[in-house]
């Protein structure tokens, strides 16, 4: 069935199947990581049951969350040597020690404090499970650090010589390959992204059992009215935010990678005086033209250069070989941006709500509040699509194409593993995310259960020594 098709092209969809799946879980978990630090730091400063009890709540779902997002981690990092080996042989000078980093700093990190954190609070003392958790969030901000770094190099490629002889990338100067120009925005709008998607998700499942607990006309637990608060408050702080840093980042890009932005705002052709903002329209790439276009004059050179008549140049200017696929990059940002003004309307809602003393008590911010549930992550794919199709056809802008860093591939061999990809992630991916939902579809309660801990087992499990026996105590139900 794949006699015909394009090697490359299905090596290019594999790895954006199988990276997409994976960047939802990091893009909850970075988050949820430092949500449950401030819980826990709450916890520890009031001995409020409340914010113990959402401690214990969503634990459990970011230990399948944080599970979820090392495994497919891990599966998708085996592309860069499988279908894509002569960019980890060109680039891999370069990209290598970041990678290595990110492994010794942040996961090693994460995976050490895990275990504290979920199971460790009556084991090891208060102080040191605040660590833990500490630990465990500032892991999860050491890896997107990374990550984002060797991702925006090969968006703005820096600090770098190439072998004459091997065609290698070397590196030249550390911090340059690290700090390369694009990094600092594309970390602050992934990580404020990070926030958002938590946010959102946090948001609608309270929205969820506020409108259950209304319908039913019970009393509303003070963990579920304290996590929708704190949720709104995420969401009318960083969508704001979001959008400044997003307007940073688009200034960036214009500068370093124009053929993105004029995909991005779909200009085809150049404008001297002043370029429209297309708000809608049918990019048509193959006669160069945006068709039924909506727009609003000079509104783009005054966002991209703060001057409503600054000239702006289109995709006229840039070879059909290097123009990246339009259609995709001009709707996924606009989906991008109409969910952000989206959450900024959300943010502004609670806030209003909230001076009216309503909060908890507006079935209508509720219901928005959780059809907006996904939108984070939603956002979140579209922008990553966005970045990593506007970039083509380069794989290291402006030197490596996509089409030149592929192995010697065989159609079929991919497209079969493709299908394998496909049909084991949905099974154990979608059995873990239909687990999550179920755990989600509870309202947290008071004297909420912990992660199950059975304190009476041994104490070594290995080696031929057997295991000392020492006098435990079971914990007690609400403890």
């Amino acid at each position: 069935m794949f006699d015909n098709a394009d090697a490359i092209l299905l090596a290019r969809i594999q790895f954006a199947f199988t990276v997409s799946f994976h960047f939802l879980f990091p893009a909850f978990t970075i988050g949820l990581a430092s949500f449950l630090a401030v819980l826990n730091g709450l916890w520890l400063w009031t001995k409020d049951s409340k914010y113990l009890d959402l401690f214990r709540y969503w634990v459990k779902i970011f230990a399948l969350a944080f599970a979820m997002g090392v495994v497919s981690g891990i599966v998708m990092s085996y592309q860069f040597g499988t279908n894509w080996s002569v960019f980890s042989d060109k680039a891999g000078p370069v990209i290598g020690g970041p990678m290595a980093y990110e492994v010794l700093s942040a996961f090693f990190l994460e995976a050490g404090f895990l275990g504290i954190m979920l199971f460790g609070r009556d084991r090891v003392g208060p102080t040191l499970h605040m660590v833990a958790c500490a630990a465990v969030a500032l892991g999860t901000a050491f890896s997107a650090f990374w990550i984002l770094s060797v991702n925006s190099w090969m968006h703005t490629p820096a600090g770098f010589e190439i072998d004459a002889a091997t065609g290698q990338f070397l590196p030249t100067d550390f911090w340059q390959v690290i700090f390369n120009p694009s990094f600092p925005y594309r970390l602050m709008h992934t990580v404020t992204a990070a926030y958002l998607t938590t946010a959102f998700i946090v948001g609608g499942v309270a929205a969820l059992h506020l409108l259950r607990h209304r319908h039913r006309r019970d009393r509303v637990s003070p963990a579920t009215r304290t996590m929708f608060s704190m949720a709104m408050w995420m969401a009318a702080i960083f969508a704001p935010v979001q959008i400044v840093l997003g307007d940073f980042h688009g200034i960036n890009t214009l500068e370093h990678q124009p053929a993105k932005v004029m995909a991005m705002e779909g200009h085809f052709e150049s404008h001297p005086e002043g370029a429209p903002l297309y708000l809608f329209g049918i990019p048509n790439q193959e006669e160069q033209r945006l068709d039924y276009a909506v727009g609003i004059p000079k509104l783009s050179s005054l966002i991209l250069k703060h001057d409503l008549n600054a000239p702006l140049a289109g995709l006229d200017t840039i070879p059909r070989e290097d123009q990246p696929p339009v259609a995709i990059v001009f709707w996924s940002f606009r989906i991008m941006v109409a969910l952000g003004f989206a959450m900024l309307g959300i943010g502004l809602w609670s806030l209003w709500a909230r001076w009216r003393g309503v909060l908890h008590d507006s079935p209508m911010l509720h219901r928005a509040a959780l059809v907006m549930a996904p939108s984070g992550l939603i956002a979140v794919l579209a922008g990553w699509v966005t970045t990593e199709v506007g970039r083509q056809p380069f794989t290291v802008y402006g030197y490596l194409r996509t089409a030149d860093s592929a192995a010697p591939l065989d159609a079929a061999a991919v497209g079969a593993s493709l299908i394998a990809f496909i049909v084991v992630y949905f099974a154990v991916f979608g059995a873990g995310t239909y687990y999550i939902l179920r755990l989600m579809n509870r309202a947290p309660s008071s004297n909420e259960p912990r992660l199950k801990d059975d304190l009476d087992s041994p104490i070594r499990t290995a080696g031929t020594t057997p295991a000392q026996q020492h006098p435990t105590r079971r914990i007690q139900p609400g403890e």
